[in-house]
């Protein structure tokens, strides 16, 4: 398996310190937090994204991915979540990254089923538009679709090989899943993984990788098992806990901590 980290654990770094550190500490691969306020987001020229192209080139760091904010079963209109899609996808194919992430989001005063048609209506009308550019949308495990068995509910729908699954090892084990199960349901359909670590159910400040709560070892268990090989992300949400440590001077025993899991499991 390969290993990458999010930028979400260094808000507003440049890119090209955030290479720096990935070669720096060992890893293959960068997910890149989407959003206005990071240096790469979709409304990025197109000098700006040749720009960002040649970053890693140089680099030899791999753009694993874009972590968009599309909620694709939220109520509402349509257009607006595919256009945000579209947008996603359009910079994902222009740096050259192979996913793009988006979130369930479904509300409240929706019934489940409401939402799941949502999410699948919208995520099967985008996935013509990512084949035609060869990027391929993930289902995060998240929020109203906290678990495996959500979001296959969902992708199930869908049934387009564009559109597959982002396991988030946090909000599967929040939900009650075993990491076995979370397997099982996502594998068709699994894009790659994000690891963290927490102090416990009611504290989810970013931990270094093992000084938590969060089955880790049992989740890497199961994938070596299965013979599956890719990417491992450790998302550290550095942005919404300004207190957490910094992450830079956590990325080399991160590293260790996931190569001695992936050892143990071979």
């Amino acid at each position: 398996m390969k290993l990458a980290f999010s930028t979400l654990g260094v808000p507003g770094l440049p890119l090209r310190e955030v290479l720096g550190l990935a070669t720096a500490h060992g890893y293959h691969g960068v997910e890149l937090r989407a959003h206005p306020e990071e240096p790469v987001h979709p409304g990025l020229t197109p000098d700006e994204r040749a720009a960002v192209v040649a970053e890693f080139e140089a680099s030899g760091v791999e753009p694993l991915g874009l972590a968009g904010y599309a909620r694709v079963a939220a109520p509402g209109d349509d257009d607006a979540v595919l256009a945000e899609i579209r947008g996603l996808l359009q910079l994902a194919r222009d740096l050259g990254a192979p996913y793009v992430r988006v979130f369930p989001g479904g509300g409240t005063e929706q019934s489940p089923e409401e939402a799941d048609a949502t999410a699948a209506r919208r995520l099967g009308t985008a996935a013509e538009y990512a084949a035609d550019l060869g990027v391929r949308i993930l289902l995060e495990t998240h929020d109203s679709h906290r678990t495996g068995a959500d979001a296959m509910r969902v992708l199930g729908l869908v049934g387009h090989r564009q559109v597959g699954a982002l396991w988030d090892v946090m909000h599967t084990w929040l939900g009650g899943e075993q990491p076995a199960d979370s397997y099982l349901a996502l594998a068709p359909h699994l894009g790659y993984v994000q690891v963290k670590d927490i102090a416990s159910a009611d504290d989810t400040t970013p931990l270094p990788l093992g000084a938590g709560v969060l089955p880790l070892g049992e989740c890497v268990e199961v994938l070596s098992r299965e013979g599956w090989d890719g990417w491992l992300c450790w998302e550290y949400e550095k942005r919404w806990y300004e207190a957490a440590e910094p992450l830079p001077g956590l990325l080399d025993t991160g590293r260790e901590h996931l190569a001695r899991l992936l050892n143990e499991s071979a």
